[in-house]
């Protein structure tokens, strides 16, 4: 099966991962060969999410969206699809930019965890203090 892709783009969030393929199709999302709603376990917010990019442009019907995701949770990864849409979107038509900047599309959300620190259980959670 030959694919013809328009533009690939690539998202990141916390530790998720997602490589987007825009292909010219019927709207179909395919995210790590399963359907993107079956995906997203059917969440309403994350199939949103992910569809938000294509919405703000009405170009839910125009292309086809394989994704192959991988790290993180479901809601750092649909985070991640988001920001790889918005940026294949931004290859194909260089008109997009300024609607997708305007709502945030193409900013990355560079909040992760914070390393644990020695002598502490986890970032900042101290050992109970003992007086005696």
């Amino acid at each position: 099966m030959s694919v013809n892709i328009l533009a690939k783009g690539t998202g990141r969030r916390k530790s998720a991962i997602a490589q987007i393929q825009l292909v010219k199709g019927t709207g179909e999302f395919i995210i790590n060969g399963k359907s993107g709603v079956l995906y997203m376990q059917e969440n309403p917010a994350s199939v949103l999410s992910i569809q938000a990019p294509l919405e703000l442009l009405r170009l839910q019907k125009t292309y086809d969206t394989i994704v192959v995701v991988q790290g993180g949770g479901l809601i750092g990864q649909a985070e991640a699809i988001k920001l790889g849409m918005a940026r294949a979107l931004c290859d194909i038509e260089k008109s997009y930019r300024p609607f997708l900047k305007t709502k945030g599309y193409l900013t990355r959300d560079s909040r992760c965890k914070e390393r644990k620190k020695y002598g502490l259980k986890k970032a900042r959670k101290a050992p109970q203090f003992s007086k005696r």
